[in-house]
């Protein structure tokens, strides 16, 4: 059961995709909303979540690789194809509001903390992890690559809802809003989901 409804998920994410892109340019054209400038929350939550979702897709992937674990590999199969989805989203709307995907400010710039996006190790925003952790995940196995993505990822989720709440906070292009609390509201409830898996392993989450 729990297959079926992360596959369909996968697909609901798809089909929002599609349906959000359709939606952006209409909200965009006529009486619409102004297109955002580079320096917006809007065009800042969109690059700097595009950067943040691709680590969670590596690591989804890196882990799928390492584990024979059903749940773990479902888990990761649902994150990586969902938060794909949402990065075609956000890098959709840069293109659709001709704007940079890349920017010469530090990453957080746009919620007021890119003196604090330390980018030690590769390690650019909130909860991210660094180049050494994303190095050990594909070096380990079996339980143990398990426990460490889901240590991980519950840390890159938690950083991942900081932001998402500063966009829904900050931005005005009402779509985009939507989307970041949908990113919220899943993400809350992939946390309980994995502490619940950490458990089951004899482990806990690291912070």
């Amino acid at each position: 059961m729990r297959h079926i409804g992360l596959i369909a998920g996968a697909a609901a994410a798809s089909l929002v995709a599609a349906g959000a892109i359709t939606y952006a340019v209409a909200e965009d054209s006529g009486s619409g909303p102004r297109t955002p400038t580079a320096d917006s929350a809007d065009a800042g939550f969109a690059r700097d979540m595009a950067v943040h979702h691709q680590q969670a897709v590596e690591m989804s992937y890196t882990v799928r690789d390492r584990t024979s674990d059903p749940d773990v590999r479902r888990l990761a199969y649902d994150i990586a194809q969902t938060q794909a989805n949402q990065r075609g989203m956000l890098l959709g709307w840069l293109d659709l509001w001709g704007l940079p995907k890349v920017s010469a400010d530090p990453p957080m710039t746009w919620m007021g903390m890119g003196d604090m996006a330390s980018g030690k190790d590769g390690a650019l925003m909130p909860g991210m992890a660094t180049n050494s952790e994303m190095k050990k995940l594909g070096e380990l196995s079996g339980r143990q690559a398990e426990v460490f993505y889901l240590q991980l990822m519950t840390d890159h989720h938690k950083g991942g809802i900081h932001m998402a709440e500063g966009c829904v906070a900050k931005c005005t292009v009402g779509v985009e809003k939507k989307l970041a609390q949908g990113m919220v509201d899943a993400q809350r409830s992939e946390l309980q989901l994995m502490a619940d898996m950490l458990r089951e392993r004899g482990a806990t989450p690291r912070s």
